[in-house]
């Protein structure tokens, strides 16, 4: 604490022992003790950075892919998206230290710290799109959940769509007719959602990384039960989630573009 001389109100220096006034208002050491401070700030080097420098290219190098279908990925996990002819992060892929950085033609492309390579997210997805799982291998359904392994003996995917899928009932091949014929949407059935938790969706649509639930027991408390864990999961990493029940199912026209228009899907 500064203190001032008898009939003076100049401040006196804080460090202990020295006595010099401070000459200007609102500091606490003489000049002298000041300027040797400040030579010490001055000599210490600013804190390094920790950068990302892994790009895409590097990315899918190290995990056998190229770096286009590494973007893919990266895409379908919602950890970038498409900007400007390039890529940048996504809120998800900012927790993860993903940065953006701008090449010379002022593309922007997005860097990853070697940490990414231990996801277990990340491994999944690329292993997925490495070997792809048969419909007819997908175990974390709503309901096998709820009624075990003897889920695929009673609900078989007997129902063939129009561009070849195989699902599970009459309401999912009316649904995805209706992505495929109606609204010319890509989209994937029984897709693995990319959290740490294991969990299918019905439908996923990469256009906007929208999933789809279709919800067809209703009248079952414990299928209600396991319905409400995967809309809390979904909530849990803030997912974009589209709900369906029998009633939607019967008037897709007209509820699905009203919803999927909220997650910036336009249907014709």
């Amino acid at each position: 604490m500064s203190t001032t001389t008898a009939g003076n109100s100049a401040a006196i220096c804080s460090v202990p022992g020295c006595g010099k006034s401070v000459p200007k208002q609102g500091h606490t050491l003489c000049y002298d003790h000041w300027k040797a401070v400040k030579q010490t700030q001055d000599s210490e080097p600013p804190p390094k950075k920790v950068s990302g420098s892994l790009t895409s290219t590097k990315l899918g190098d190290k995990l056998n892919l190229s770096a286009s279908r590494m973007n893919q990925v990266l895409s379908e996990l919602g950890w970038i998206e498409k900007k400007d002819r390039g890529w940048v992060t996504t809120e998800q892929g900012k927790k993860l230290l993903a940065e953006v950085k701008t090449a010379n033609n002022g593309i922007p492309y997005v860097v990853w710290p070697e940490a990414i390579l231990t996801s277990r997210i990340l491994s999944r997805a690329v292993s997925d799109l490495q070997e792809p799982e048969p419909v007819t291998t997908v175990v974390q359904d709503t309901q096998e959940a709820v009624y075990g392994s003897s889920f695929r003996k009673r609900f078989p995917a007997t129902h063939r769509t129009s561009d070849g899928h195989k699902v599970r009932s009459k309401a999912e091949q009316l649904i995805d007719d209706w992505l495929y014929m109606t609204a010319r949407l890509p989209h994937a059935y029984e897709r693995r959602v990319p959290i740490e938790e294991d969990l299918y969706c019905d439908f996923f649509l990469p256009e906007k990384k929208v999933y789809i639930e279709y919800w067809g027991m209703e009248n079952d408390p414990a299928y209600l039960s396991r319905k409400d864990e995967k809309v809390g999961l979904y909530a849990k990493y803030g997912l974009n989630l589209v709900q369906l029940t029998d009633e939607h199912v019967k008037n897709l026209d007209d509820h699905l573009p009203k919803v999927l228009l909220k997650f910036g899907i336009h249907i014709d």
